[in-house]
């Protein structure tokens, strides 16, 4: 949720004296607004589909547009402030595009994962989430819409995955030390999530 990051500094998208996001429901009261933005999020992300690469930041802004498009008015736009969450601090929002545009670029030298094996796409992924993240592109709902990125990328190279039953604990240990360049968490729960090959032809919609 919003309030479990706090800008460096004034913070503007939030309403003045509080660490509730200003939002187009203009809700103040922040379990009403956690509430709501879950309600709405649920409901949202029934209407992404599968997109075939390439993948870059505008999909992945393209993404945070439809999750958050109901509630934000910067919704889709990287963020102008630094933020942080607890003593991490993530990418200075003056390289955030530069930094994600990098891992982008990279990612497609690499086909995509598309030609890996399965026990390559697992390290890659992992090694890619974890500096995505650290790049972490809007003030709000980065895990969320950088989670719909890798569905994509992982159906895309032919295997079902899911994170649905990833222990909320574990999650958040993974990502804490990815902070410090140790994958090795983070690609034993890409080894859980990454499933059984796809049969047949994508389904482009």
């Amino acid at each position: 949720m919003g309030r479990d990051k706090c800008g460096l500094g004034q913070d503007s998208y939030c309403y003045e004296g509080s660490d509730v996001l200003r939002n187009k429901l203009n809700i103040t009261d922040g379990d009403d607004f956690d509430n709501a933005e879950e309600e709405i999020t649920q409901i949202s992300v029934e209407g992404i589909n599968f997109c075939a690469p390439p993948y870059n930041l505008d999909y992945l802004c393209d993404i945070h547009r439809q999750l958050f498009g109901d509630l934000f008015d910067w919704a889709g736009e990287l963020r102008t402030v630094d933020i942080s969450k607890g003593t991490t601090r993530f990418c200075t929002c003056l390289r955030i595009k530069a930094e994600a545009d990098k891992l982008f670029e990279a990612l497609a030298a690499n086909n995509f994962f598309v030609t890996y094996t399965r026990e390559e796409l697992v390290k890659a992924a992992a090694e890619f989430y974890i500096e995505l993240n650290m790049v972490h592109p809007f003030r709000e709902g980065n895990g969320r819409t950088q989670r719909i990125l890798f569905e994509h990328i992982i159906i895309n190279c032919g295997y079902e995955f899911s994170l649905s039953d990833v222990d909320e604990q574990e999650w958040t240990a993974a990502n804490i030390a990815g902070v410090d360049c140790d994958y090795k968490p983070m690609e034993e729960i890409f080894e859980q999530c990454i499933g059984d090959q796809l049969g047949g032809d994508l389904e482009l919609k």
